[in-house]
Order: structure tokens, then sequence, then C-alpha cells
């Protein structure tokens, strides 16, 4: 009997200390999509420190206006980083270009949802992040055995919350996980 896979799309994924990829040191992932063909998901938690959403909306003639938000770009992860995402929630919805994946988060990656903001509209909450984080079928789950991440659920606050330095730490508490008692090398019972 073969065991399927948990559908972890919705959750978020927490990198364990003995990560071994710099680029998902201490990285807080919200899964966008889960299934045997692999998985894809946003870093929560990395903004930015090249990118500011003024200077994008510039790039890209889009016309900000004095009410606008200015939510801040993250880097999503190492996949397509030239290609933005916006995860929002659900009160906003573009025709064609909008998933739902839980019943809070959405994902939209088309020019609609950047113009709403830049007008001061669009979803209630929003991040938006550039690239994303990419595994292969089985890949991911590999990495969980391997103990490369905790899963939990989702929390807005994490999500869309603008205290990136402290979204892994409250991301591990909030699973009462005390950060300073995880060990840097992995082992097994």
């Amino acid at each position: 009997m073969t065991m399927q896979p948990t559908n972890l799309t919705g959750k978020l994924l927490i990198a364990m200390p003995i990560m071994g990829d710099d680029r998902f040191a201490k990285s807080v992932v919200y899964i966008c999509a889960h299934s045997e063909d692999g998985a894809m998901g946003i870093i929560v938690n990395k903004p930015s420190t090249e990118v500011r959403f003024a200077n994008l909306l510039e790039q890209l003639e889009i016309e900000m206006a004095p009410r606008a938000r200015k939510i801040r770009i993250h880097l999503g992860g190492p996949v397509e980083q030239s290609r933005g995402f916006v995860l929002h929630s659900t009160d906003y919805a573009s025709e064609g270009g909008t998933i739902e994946v839980d019943g809070n988060i959405s994902m939209t990656a088309t020019m609609d949802v950047i113009e709403e903001i830049a007008r001061g509209a669009g979803p209630t909450s929003a991040m938006m992040a550039l690239g994303y984080a990419g595994w292969g079928p089985g890949q991911l789950e590999g990495e969980i055995g391997q103990n490369g991440w905790l899963t939990c659920d989702a929390d807005d606050d994490i999500v869309f919350g603008r205290a990136n330095d402290h979204k892994w730490t409250a991301a591990l508490k909030g699973m009462g996980v005390d950060p300073l008692m995880l060990s840097e090398t992995a082992g097994r019972a």
C-alpha cells in the first residue's frame, strides 16, 4: 500500500537550520500549488533591497495615485525572477488571471492587480514577489523527509505582515517550536 503525499497547497514551509541551500536559509514559503507533478511557492519573508514598488511602477509605466498603497517587493524564489506574482486576499479577482489557493489567499500574476493597487484599489491585503520557488515531482517531499522543512497552516499575519525579519521565528513559535532549540544537524529516531 503506497501512501499519497499530503497536499501542501495553502500551507507554509519553514526552512530548518540544516537547509543546505543558502537561498532558502530562514525562509518562510507559502505553497501556491502542490501535486504529484511538483510544487510552487512564494518566499514571503525576503524583501528585495534593490526593487521598490514605486520604481517598478515607473518601469512598467503605471501611474501611482496619491492614495495608492506602497507594497513591498519580495524575492519570491530563484525561478523566473523577472516575473511578478501577487499573493492577496480573496476579495480581489482578475478575470482569468487569479488562482484561489485556499479560502483566504489568492495569487495573481497579471498586470491588472498591480494597476489596481497603484490606483489605491485592488485587494485589501497584498504582497508582491519577483520569482518563485519550484520543486519537481517528489522533490519537496524528499526535502521534508530529510528534515529540510517544517510545515504549518498559513497565517495571514505571516504572509502579508511587514515584519519580515520576524516571520521565520513567528511561524515556528506558532507551531510551538522554540527557534533556539532547533539543531543545525538532522537526526533520525
